[in-house]
């Protein structure tokens, strides 16, 4: 590089180095709030998350008006991370991210939530999965009928990538929403959805 002067500047730090990485790939769920609060602000659809459901057991009251957690325990397990009202269809969802760049692992979903997965899809509701790649920066939404039959059909601990890219859909990222996982629910469940 020609330098002004023909001088080398000295003690440039490098780039890289600056990069902070720790919040690196955990950044779905916020975007999915942002989406959904876009959502609502936009009277297009009511979608929350869901609270873990936490039983206290030990309280502090410091003074009259605080109260202090000081224990508590997840009294049962939680189902998936959102549900709500779009079109009126209720519709149910779990998000997840993943680190490896290959496939997902299969642990990263609970007996529980495949049970209520499928039970939602036997009544008749929107249900599927929104899994977000990290590393290769990819969002996908996995139908629950799609993420059911592989469970049922495969030994795998893992879902592989190449599964998604032929049987799911994938979410480009956007602005507002940021996750506009909407479009694809029109695109694949249109038929069903009210006109509204």
């Amino acid at each position: 590089m020609n330098y002004p002067n023909g001088i080398k500047p000295k003690n440039i730090p490098k780039t890289s180095a600056n990069i902070n990485y720790a919040n690196r790939g955990m950044t779905l769920e916020a975007d999915l709030n942002i989406s959904n609060k876009y959502y609502r602000n936009e009277d297009k659809a009511f979608i929350y998350k869901k609270p873990t459901p936490i039983k206290i057991t030990k309280v502090s009251y410091p003074s009259r008006s605080e109260a202090i957690i000081k224990e508590g325990f997840f009294e049962k397990p939680s189902t998936t991370d959102y549900n709500g009202l779009y079109k009126g269809k209720y519709i149910d969802f779990e998000a997840k991210e993943t680190n490896l760049s290959t496939s997902f692992p299969l642990n990263n979903i609970h007996p529980h939530q495949i049970e209520h997965i499928k039970n939602i899809v036997i009544h008749g509701g929107i249900c599927f999965l929104i899994v977000r790649f990290v590393k290769i920066n990819e969002t996908y939404l996995l139908k629950g009928e799609d993420f059911i039959d592989f469970i049922h059909t495969n030994k795998r601990k893992s879902i592989p990538l190449h599964y998604f890219k032929e049987n799911a859909y994938l979410i480009k990222d956007g602005y507002l929403p940021r996750v506009d996982y909407l479009k694809i629910v029109d695109q694949i469940y249109g038929g069903v959805l009210n006109d509204k």
